[in-house]
């Protein structure tokens, strides 16, 4: 691996952990801000900046940052994502969209083998210079912390640059992911020369430090010259080659895929939006979340909406909590189907679909879904989308046309959760799509370019909100969620997973708010996923627990994957303190970690 050297000197910090000495803890309790993510390295530069006086968002741009050297297969600055953020000054909760476009020359039949009808092999699809959208990544930080920041982005990377020049310790977790993705990465120069540097291309092994040295620097440009040096000039210049100049394999079964089509016209045309939030109110709690590009907003927010109608607080209390908590997960098995569907029929990026986002959101909409809901017996899946343009809140219904297009969105993601002693609060999902993203590193800059544009449906069709389109958005489940209970945060989390974020955070809500779990409880519950499909999906230790029960309410059997999410939170208690919440096992176990445990 080559070191790359210049004349542009970052600015000077210590390692993150040296100015913690902190250890991996999933649970953190205490004042004056928290944070939590998957990562040691990243909760541990957070904490740095809050420390040296940075506010939330001065510290998830620097968490950020650091996740894009220790997580490289989930997020960096070749990929995008949703930032919410509250602000205790004003009281309000506000988002950016820095979702990837689809470049200006981007073809409908991208995905699809010539001659025919037929999507290309999805590894073939993700593992290719098509797949990449333009990245929304760097302009969210820049846009962020010109908005709400205290710091300087020179600061808020500094604590990355020195991660990724002294480099971080190999876990299991990165090899195995190395190893998963080794054909993947073959076909790309840049990329086996810095993943796969070993004899015969192997991995890194666990416990031998891996350095970025490429990274670094570009870090270090972008600290220097400001976001303008990534859609701009060389570096842009380097990812439009790299992105249409990428190897391709005629076969349409064998790696990789097509070239990219991407411009420097389109790198430079990329903007992060500002977008309000959505909103609904559950059991007295304010729920805030992302708007369309994202469907996370929409579709936990509709989902909750439909569990009002029924008292499931009460469920569980009269059944005995947790010996009769399949009462209350019947339901929301069954309320996530029904947002699913709606979710799939209508939701895309508004800036070329008409999304009904007020309708899907409203308390009357989501209480005429609920009349689909028989609190005794699960409905057949799928089910069909309510009818958005006719309700009034009265059963019957008649439903809409069913929408059968399947998701390709891919697991593979990451999320912080950081507030700081002003009552500030950062909720942030960030990803390259795909567990490693296209595969490919742009040479000499050391970070993995996104693959989101697999997010599409691969087969074109004009009734599809989510199908290809040169500018679009794909659609996104990332569901960064804030909830405030009198104007104050209560709670605010937010996970990985593909179409299964969803999920993840509704079934965090209602373990938090419906069954009286603590914050650190609620997350790490075992989990389950309804999302409209005939074979929910749950971890083994919930189909251990649940399943039996579940089926006597004429659930199937669910198709068991080993893990659901990766979720991270801060709950805000009456006393003032905070509790950070990681997961204690998933991914690894996560890191969460506060300014002080104690007011001393």
């Amino acid at each position: 691996m080559s070191v790359t050297t210049g004349a542009i000197i970052s600015p000077a910090a210590a390692h993150p952990r040296e100015t913690d000495s902190a250890t991996k803890a999933p649970t953190a309790t205490g004042y004056g801000g928290a944070v939590s993510t998957v990562d040691l390295d990243a909760s541990a530069a957070a904490i740095a900046v809050l420390r040296k006086g940075g506010n939330a968002v001065d510290a998830a741009v620097a968490a950020a940052a650091t996740l894009g050297v220790t997580e490289p297969y989930s997020a960096g600055i070749g990929g995008g994502g949703y930032f919410v953020y509250y602000d205790a000054g004003s009281g309000d909760v506000s988002t950016i969209d820095g979702r990837e476009t689809a470049p200006a020359a981007m073809p409908q039949d991208a995905f699809v083998k010539p001659g025919t009808a037929e999507a290309y092999p999805f590894r073939k699809q993700a593992t290719s210079g098509m797949s990449v959208g333009v990245p929304g990544t760097p302009a969210t930080w820049e846009r962020a912390l010109e908005r709400w920041g205290s710091l300087s982005l020179a600061e808020t990377l500094a604590p990355a640059i020195d991660v990724a020049t002294e480099g971080f310790v190999v876990d299991e977790t990165f090899r195995q992911q190395t190893l998963d993705n080794k054909d993947r990465f073959l076909p790309f120069e840049a990329t086996r020369e810095l993943f796969l540097p070993g004899p015969g291309n192997d991995a890194p092994a666990v416990g031998s430090t891996f350095q970025n040295p490429d990274l670094a620097e570009a870090y270090r440009i972008l600290a220097a010259e400001g976001m303008d040096a990534f859609y701009e000039g060389a570096m842009a210049e380097e990812i439009v080659s790299t992105v249409r100049n990428a190897p391709t394999n005629p076969d349409p079964n064998t790696l990789p895929g097509p070239a990219g089509v991407m411009t420097a016209e389109d790198l430079d045309d990329y903007e992060a939006l500002d977008q309000d939030p959505t909103h609904v109110n559950y059991r007295g709690y304010d729920v805030y979340g992302m708007a369309p590009s994202s469907s996370g907003g929409t579709t936990v927010g509709e989902a909750l909406n439909i569990l009002e109608v029924f008292d499931l607080p009460g469920l569980a209390r009269g059944n005995g909590n947790a010996k009769k908590q399949p009462d209350v997960l019947h339901h929301y098995l069954e309320a996530s189907a029904l947002a699913f569907a709606d979710r799939g029929k209508y939701v895309g990026d508004p800036a070329f679909v008409d999304v009904p986002t007020e309708e899907l959101l409203d308390p009357v909409f989501g209480k005429e879904r609920a009349c689909e809901i028989d609190p005794l017996k699960a409905a057949p899946k799928p089910v069909l989308p309510g009818d958005v343009g006719s309700y009034d809140g009265v059963c019957p219904v008649k439903p809409a046309a069913l929408d059968e297009k399947a998701d390709t969105e891919n697991i593979n993601t990451t999320n912080l959760t950081v507030s700081d002693k002003w009552g500030n609060v950062v909720e942030y999902t960030l990803t390259i799509e795909q567990t490693g993203g296209s595969g490919i590193v742009v040479p000499g800059r050391g970070f993995i370019l996104n693959n989101e544009l697999t997010d599409f449906t691969p087969v074109y069709s004009e009734s599809d909100p989510n199908r290809i389109q040169p500018g679009k958005r794909p659609r996104s489940s990332m569901s960064p969620t804030i909830v405030l209970k009198d104007g104050k945060p209560f709670v605010a989390l937010g996970s990985p997973g593909g179409a299964t974020i969803i999920t993840t955070v509704l079934q965090t809500l209602i373990n938090r708010i419906d069954l009286g779990m603590t914050i650190s409880d609620a997350l790490a519950a075992p989990r389950a996923s309804q999302r409209n499909s005939a074979t929910p999906q749950a971890e083994p230790a919930f189909i251990a627990v649940n399943e039996k029960q579940l089926m006597e309410f004429g659930h199937p059997a669910f198709s068991p994957v080993a893990e659901l999410g990766a979720a991270t939170a801060i709950e805000f208690l009456p006393d003032g303190r905070t509790v950070a919440a990681a997961e204690p096992t998933r991914r690894g176990g996560g890191s969460a970690m506060v300014v002080k445990p104690s007011r001393k």
